[in-house]
């Protein structure tokens, strides 16, 4: 069995919490006094966990759940307050790439610093010089300073360096969330060849299909500590959910929201003169549009109903003040609708009854809430509706 390359327990970090330049100066004091009582937030919390040689896991989670922190102390970067960390082989820590290149240097001068920074001799980086300027694909602006390349080169740059070590671990954090779309391909190609040849990757990723597509294994952080370690597609699937959770209820009180300050149709139906529930109506018969109304000061609001044919033709509206009509009080806020059609001249055919909540001045259009019908009948006329008619003797002109 493959020895764990990172082993983890109870690893956690507390960062000094303070509002103003007088608090950080007393907590600064503090430490250097030896005294770790000081206010402090938990970035992290409580974290188990082993990866092997040749496994890659992916760290998801929402913004601040302390997947950064996690990367930094795996890296070497900051050291954990709490717990234990064991770390067996090389690490490659793509955290921020080109964030240690120098401006004023060109990109082949800053390929050479880099890589020594990252441990490889002068001799091993000229060997690689051609495969990382053919992998970042930047054309002469290589002999270019750094100072004059978009974000995008930069990147392309600090990946191509990057890649010129093959660590025993390889840490990534968003790294294939920047660049053009064919750079995201080359990179993503590197990685996949790199598992395959036995590499061990540790992925933070707010993209699933990175996540399910090179992963293994996931770990979801939520508010500094594990909420759910296993299976990739299990772990992201579960926290895809849980977001389609929390959008919904932010829909819905948004939605609260809306309605406490503004008229809103609540409720909308069609019924017929036995108040039974109906969507098909036989032309000639009759039709109520019956529904709700919330108010939000207590005044009834003014109700507009339209009927529009399937392919979008109005057909026929009218707005509840044109006939003094006011809608009556069911409860808090609330009021009740009805309008009755009789003798339903409509051509057969399938309508969209359309209900409006304006304002009690009728000035405002605040809502709409739509609902359908189907007219059934055998007629040859043409049109939307039918018109009372009657054929008479035609009248001859006189000489």
């Amino acid at each position: 069995m493959s020895q764990p390359l990172i082993r983890m327990a109870g690893v956690g970090k507390n960062y000094p919490t303070a509002n103003s330049g007088a608090s950080r100066l007393r907590t600064l004091a503090s430490l250097l006094l030896g005294n770790t009582n000081v206010p402090h937030y938990a970035a992290l919390q409580g974290v188990d966990l082993e990866l092997l040689a040749g496994e890659s896991l992916g760290l998801i989670g929402e913004n601040g759940a302390g997947k950064s922190t996690l990367l930094k102390i795996i890296a070497g970067v900051v050291k954990p307050t709490d717990g234990c960390l064991e770390v067996s082989g090389s690490i490659g820590a793509l955290l921020e790439l080109g964030s240690g290149f120098h401006p004023d240097y060109t990109g082949r001068e800053n390929v050479f610093l880099a890589a020594a920074l990252m441990g490889l001799s002068q001799s091993a980086i000229k060997r690689k010089l051609a495969a990382i300027i053919e992998f970042a694909d930047i054309g002469d602006h290589i002999d270019q300073p750094i100072k004059h390349y978009s974000s995008g080169m930069v990147v392309r740059l600090g990946f191509a360096v990057a890649t010129a070590m093959r660590p025993d671990i390889l840490i990534t954090d968003e790294v294939l969330a920047v660049g053009d779309e064919s750079f995201q391909k080359k990179c993503i190609r590197w990685i996949e060849d790199y598992l395959h040849s036995g590499g061990t990757l540790l992925l933070c990723s707010h993209n699933m299909f990175h996540i399910q597509t090179l992963c293994q294994k996931a770990l979801w952080l939520h508010e500094g500590k594990p909420r759910m370690h296993g299976d990739s597609f299990d772990v992201t699937r579960e926290y895809l959910t849980y977001h389609e959770e929390k959008n919904s209820r932010a829909e819905r009180a948004q939605v609260e929201a809306d309605s406490a300050g503004s008229y809103q149709i609540r409720g909308l139906w069609l019924e017929d003169d036995a108040h039974a529930p109906i969507a098909v109506q036989a032309m000639g018969g009759s039709l109520r549009i019956c529904g709700e109304a919330h108010s939000p000061d207590g005044r009834p609001p003014v109700i507009l109903f339209g009927i529009v044919r399937a392919d979008g033709t109005p057909v026929y509206g009218t707005h509840s003040n044109e006939s003094d009509y006011r809608p009556n009080q069911i409860g808090l806020s609330l009021y009740g609708f009805c309008v009755r059609l009789s003798d339903l001249q409509l051509l057969p055919g399938k309508y969209t009854i359309r209900a409006h909540a304006m304002d009690p001045e009728g000035f405002r259009l605040f809502d709409t809430v739509e609902t359908s019908v189907r007219i059934t009948g055998q007629t040859r006329d043409y049109g939307l509706c039918r018109l009372e008619h009657e054929w008479l003797a035609g009248r001859q002109e006189s000489n």
